[in-house]
C-alpha cells in the first residue's frame, strides 16, 4: 500500500480544513516545498497536492507551487482542486503533476472527464470520490449531488478508470479514524478498482488494517502535521513493505 502524504493549499501555503470548511483554515508551513522536502528525506515518495484555492474558484491557481514541489523533488504528484478544463489540465502536467484527480468535473461534466480519461490514460486521471452520507459532495464540498458513492465508482470504472480517491468528508481532519467499513463495501462492490483510502486517518496502526482491506493507497494529512504518526514511523512501514 502506498503512502501518499497531504499537501493542501491556500494562497501557496500548507494548510489543512476540517470538514472541507474553509473557515477552520489551520497553516503549518508557508513553504509546501519545504515540507514535500522532508516528505522525501523520510522515504516517501508519492505526494497528494490539492490547490483548495482552485477548488473555490473551479479554475487552477496554485500552479506555480506545483511546479515548485515538482522541480525541487521527485516526488510523484496527484493534484486536484478546480481542474474544470482541457486548459486547466495541461496547465497541471506541464507544472508537473504525474497524475490528476477529478471529482467535481466527473459529475458536472462527465463527458469532459471521460474525454481526459480517453486521451492521457486510466494511469493519469484519477477519480475523486468525496462523499457524505454516502453521497458524493463536488466544489471544494460545498454542495452534494444525488449521485451514491459505490455506483458513482462503479460507472466510472467501466468507463476506464482505474485508480479512485475514496474520502468520507465527515471523518476527514477530525483524527478519529477512517472509513473502513465504507472502504470494505467499495472493494466488494468494485473489485480491481485502485483505492485511495483518505479522511480521518490518526495513528499509525490504522495502516496495517487498510491493507488488510486491499487498499491501493493511503492519504494521510492532519495526522502527520498534528504528530500522530510521525515520519519516522511511516519510513519503517515504507521500506518493511
Amino acid at each position: 500500500m502506498r503512502i501518499i502524504p497531504a499537501i493542501d493549499i491556500i494562497e501557496g501555503k500548507c494548510v489543512r480544513l476540517t470538514k472541507g470548511d474553509y473557515n477552520t483554515k489551520k497553516i503549518y508551513n508557508e513553504n509546501p516545498v519545504e515540507v514535500a522536502k522532508e516528505f522525501e528525506e523520510y522515504g516517501i515518495q508519492y505526494l497528494h497536492v490539492v490547490d483548495l484555492d482552485g477548488a473555490k474558484a473551479s479554475h487552477i491557481i496554485n500552479y506555480k507551487t506545483l511546479e515548485a514541489i515538482a522541480t525541487k523533488t521527485n516526488l510523484k504528484i496527484d493534484f486536484g482542486g478546480g481542474l474544470k478544463s482541457d486548459e486547466d489540465l495541461r496547465i497541471a502536467f506541464e507544472s508537473g503533476a504525474d497524475q490528476i484527480t477529478g471529482g467535481s468535473i466527473a459529475v458536472k461534466k462527465p463527458e469532459v472527464f471521460e474525454s481526459w480519461i480517453k486521451k492521457y490514460g486510466s494511469n493519469r486521471i484519477i477519480l475523486g470520490a468525496d462523499c457524505k452520507d454516502k453521497k458524493i459532495a463536488v466544489s471544494g464540498w460545498q454542495e452534494e449531488s444525488d449521485l451514491t458513492v459505490i455506483p458513482f465508482i462503479q460507472n466510472y470504472q467501466k468507463k476506464g478508470v482505474s485508480y479512485a480517491i475514496c474520502t468520507d468528508i465527515s471523518k476527514d481532519g477530525m483524527l478519529k479514524g477512517p472509513s473502513f467499513e465504507l472502504y470494505q463495501r467499495v472493494l466488494n462492490d468494485v473489485p480491481k478498482i485502485n483505492l485511495i483510502a483518505s479522511g480521518g486517518i490518526s495513528t499509525f496502526d490504522e495502516l496495517p488494517r487498510l491493507q488488510e482491506l486491499g487498499c491501493e493507497g493511503v492519504i494521510i494529512g492532519k495526522a502527520i502535521y498534528e504528530n500522530r504518526i510521525s515520519l519516522q514511523q511511516l519510513e519503517k512501514y515504507i521500506i518493511k513493505n
